[in-house]
């Protein structure tokens, strides 16, 4: 399995920007689809965007499409997520995973490595 990290989580204000990075080591990075989901205490966690394996093709949930970025460099093993816009409804724990599949369907069930998450909180 390839490891993961994430970083990047903070408070921001409404309408701010952050950045989030994850990082993978242990397996070819460019071998897998990579996500981010979030979850907020007493909820489970849910899907947010996800990216191939190139970083040709990316697919967003709703509630974040035209604000997040999802993007990878993969001779850094590095994905990103780019958040502008922010707003109290996005304060989550931030989790960044990994899918061997060639286009996993946007769901925890398909993503089979995880990070240990970073904390975003969007409040004034």
């Amino acid at each position: 399995q390839v490891q993961l990290v994430e970083s990047g989580g903070d408070l921001v204000q409404p309408g701010g920007s952050l950045r989030l990075s994850c990082e993978a080591s242990g397996r070819p990075f460019n071998s897998y689809v990579m996500g981010w989901f979030r979850q907020v205490p007493g909820k489970e966690r849910t899907f947010v965007a996800r990216i191939s394996r190139s970083g040709g093709n990316t697919y967003y949930a709703d509630s974040v499409k035209g604000r997040f970025t999802i993007s990878r460099v993969n001779a850094e093993n590095t994905m990103y997520l780019q958040m502008d816009s922010l707003n109290a409804e996005d304060s989550a724990v931030y989790y960044c995973a990994a899918s061997p599949r060639s286009w996993p369907e946007a769901s925890v069930t398909t993503f089979s490595s995880w990070g240990q998450g970073t904390q975003v909180t969007v409040s004034s």
